[in-house]
């Protein structure tokens, strides 16, 4: 096997962080990677390169409106894409055209073309695709452990509670009857200081479609299984910027697997108010020689003081920087020995499928295949 030449570090071109910029700061939390140069295309609006010079700023770095350019310029082996949703493949596309290794922001896209279209690019230049992901949480990894070691024998099935208990402005039905529809752009593009627009673009998407990536990306690594059906339930329960534009924020899944394993998944986003964390993560494992119980916060701590502002998360998880850097280690080990990444572009578009799938099902109470 020929494995790629090695770098000591990796410089990193960050192709737009409008989403969020924690991938690339994550990234950053790793010393094999140098964040080196921001970039996006020019013909982007004003609020993207604002967003995109005040990161570059920020680390003092230059920030290039021409992807093309910035790749011929600078020295970089490694992008890191958190664009718009509906922006993702395209970038990343472009970028492993262009021999770059590949750290996507999730969702994968919208579109299961898109999917398609990095899988193959991927493939054919020989480069690593990284979805970002919580599956290096330490109670997470114990589980695989604990699976690992047959000690609840081989897992029959699966449910996943991921709550975000994050608020999307005003509550459902608290706004007057009359007043006009919530615009989903400009009210992500507001929402950005908070850090509750992970939905933000042209396209409105809800909950399922934006961190649906995270529960199945627990379960496929967990069972190595593909779905192949689904059946889902979505509703606007909580937000009315979810009920004006026609999306969910509150879903549940049902699914089967190839090797005859079931499972499930309840996910929402469920308001600041609902619970003192960032909300009810939990994984639920069966297996023949008996079950596992997963709070994927732990460990944490409850920090309570006088005039602590109200969006504060009361209770703060001890290990999310290590997550982050555990993720990188694992991608630059990757690229080093040319071995699969935690979540690579071939499962990430089996993700993308399913919940697709399930938005599907969602509209017409039908069970769906997963393409």
């Amino acid at each position: 096997m020929n494995l790629p030449e090695p770098h000591d570090r990796f410089g990193v071109l960050v192709l737009s962080v409008v989403k969020h910029d924690y991938v690339a700061r994550g990234v950053a939390t790793h010393p094999r990677f140098k964040l080196t140069v921001v970039a996006d295309e020019a013909d982007q609006p004003d609020w993207i390169h604002q967003r995109n010079q005040q990161f570059a700023d920020e680390h003092g770095i230059a920030y290039v409106r021409d992807v093309s350019k910035a790749i011929a310029e600078h020295d970089v082996q490694v992008a890191v894409v958190s664009s718009e949703a509906e922006r993702h493949c395209a970038l990343s596309v472009q970028a492993a055209e262009a021999g770059l290794h590949i750290i996507q922001d999730k969702p994968m896209s919208t579109s299961l073309t898109e999917c398609d279209r990095v899988v193959e690019a991927v493939a054919q230049n020989k480069v690593k695709f990284l979805m970002w992901n919580r599956n290096l949480f330490p109670a997470v990894v114990q589980a695989r452990e604990v699976i690992a070691r047959g000690e609840v024998g081989d897992p029959y099935a699966f449910h996943v509670d991921f709550y975000f208990a994050k608020d999307a402005g005003p509550p459902k039905g608290s706004r007057d009857p009359g007043a006009p529809p919530m615009d989903w752009l400009e009210t992500l593009k507001a929402a950005h200081i908070t850090g509750a627009d992970g939905g933000v673009g042209k396209e409105p998407m809800g909950e399922l479609g934006v961190e649906g990536c995270y529960p199945l990306a627990y379960i496929a690594m967990l069972s190595g299984a593909k779905v192949c059906r689904v059946f889902a339930r979505t509703t606007a329960h909580f937000h009315q910027l979810y009920v004006d534009n026609g999306v969910e924020d509150l879903a549940t899944v049902s699914l089967e697997f190839e090797n005859g394993v079931v499972g499930s998944l309840a996910l929402g986003r469920i308001g600041a108010a609902s619970h003192p964390d960032i909300g009810e993560i939990k994984l639920h494992i069966l297996g023949p020689k008996g079950a596992l119980v997963i709070s994927e916060a732990r460990p944490e701590v409850g920090i309570y003081y006088r005039d602590q502002p109200a969006e504060e998360f009361k209770n703060q998880r001890l290990l999310d920087s290590e997550n982050d850097y555990l993720l990188a280690d694992s991608f630059a080990r990757a690229i080093d020995t040319n071995s699969h990444t935690i979540l690579d572009a071939p499962t990430s578009r089996a993700i993308a499928a399913t919940v697709l799938a399930a938005l599907e099902s969602s509209r017409t109470g039908k069970v769906v295949d997963v393409p």
